[in-house]
């Protein structure tokens, strides 16, 4: 239901300024594509932001889910693209920051193969149990990995993907061993624990909301230094005494390298106005969603610079390089 509820654009998003500027761009549908399965953070984000780019450009604006090798598959798919408008990307953390680290790198450049359009924002990782089960705090969820390795399991979105990462980094502050097991999704990663495949689950606080809310998943911790007000009750990790694993996963839009700058203004435009709406900055908090400020292309360039360096040795130490 939550993620029905935030497909329908409110009046106001459907209100942004339109920017449709005299040129031949957008003259057929536009394709988005979102290096992961539906139900995820960043599906949601682009699902809710495409009805509005629909009504500001007179066109179809479609969501096409390709999964695979933790974002990068997709991620890649965009990077070979024609750069002409009709070909964009949302993307996160992993396919930018962190595939870049592994081995094989993937078959694009972060810095050479885009052309960034606008952040999104970010989002804490959430961890999360089977809300009937017997693990309900972060100390017992360490207390069960310490029985042995691999004693306890989490899912993912991948390997590579921050969730991923983010419950290696808490391993190691922790000093116990994790199982890993990626999923292609969210989606999958959620049903697994409440089928008893696996213990938990590291993955974007977002794609968990309704989980949570629901109680067919308990959250154990937010990878965050505040709470997140669409899941109040769950405990940062600086709370539960892991001031070590703070993460978060970032979102943003891109298209391929060369892609126009006209076409570029013109997205920024209408997704500003957009995402500066009360109702969209309402359907962010909603889904564990945090501002990032509206860098330029060029300060999104040195962003994922960053964050690629900053990550680097957390894939390295969970043996993902």
């Amino acid at each position: 239901m939550l993620r029905r509820r935030l497909l329908l654009a409110t009046p106001a998003l459907l209100a942004a300024p339109a920017v449709r500027a005299q040129g031949a761009w957008p003259n057929r549908p536009v394709r988005i594509i979102n290096p992961y399965a539906p139900g995820g953070t960043s599906d949601i984000v682009v699902r809710f932001l495409a009805v509005g780019l629909e009504r500001a450009f007179g066109q179809s604006f479609i969501v096409d889910n390709r999964p695979g090798a933790g974002g990068a598959v997709g991620t890649a798919q965009v990077a070979a693209a024609a750069a002409d408008g009709y070909t964009l990307l949302v993307t996160n953390t992993g396919p930018l920051a962190v595939s870049v680290s592994m081995t094989p790198p993937p078959a694009y450049d972060p810095q050479r193969s885009f052309a960034y359009i606008t952040m999104f924002g970010g989002a804490p990782i959430l961890c999360a149990v089977k809300g009937d089960g017997p693990i309900r705090t972060m100390a017992d969820y360490k207390a069960a990995a310490a029985r042995g390795r691999d004693a306890v399991s989490f899912g993912s979105s991948g390997v590579g993907s921050v969730g991923h990462l983010a419950g290696m980094l808490w391993a190691q502050e922790a000093g116990v061993e994790l199982l890993h097991v990626p999923f292609r999704g969210a989606a999958d990663a959620e049903q697994a624990i409440v089928g008893n495949s696996t213990t938990s689950l590291w993955n974007t606080v977002g794609a968990h909301t309704g989980g949570v809310q629901g109680g067919s998943i308990r959250g154990l911790a937010v990878t965050s230094d505040t709470r997140i007000s669409s899941v109040p009750a769950v405990p940062t990790i600086v709370e539960a005494g892991f001031p070590g694993s703070v993460a978060s996963n970032w979102f943003l839009l891109a298209g391929p390298a060369g892609l126009s700058g006209e076409i570029v203004a013109r997205l920024r435009a209408h997704l500003s106005a957009a995402m500066a709406e009360p109702a969209a900055r309402e359907r962010w908090a909603s889904i564990g969603m945090v501002a990032l400020g509206d860098p330029s292309p060029a300060e999104i360039s040195g962003f994922v610079a960053r964050e690629a360096a900053r990550w680097a040795p957390v894939v390295r130490a969970a043996g993902a390089a």
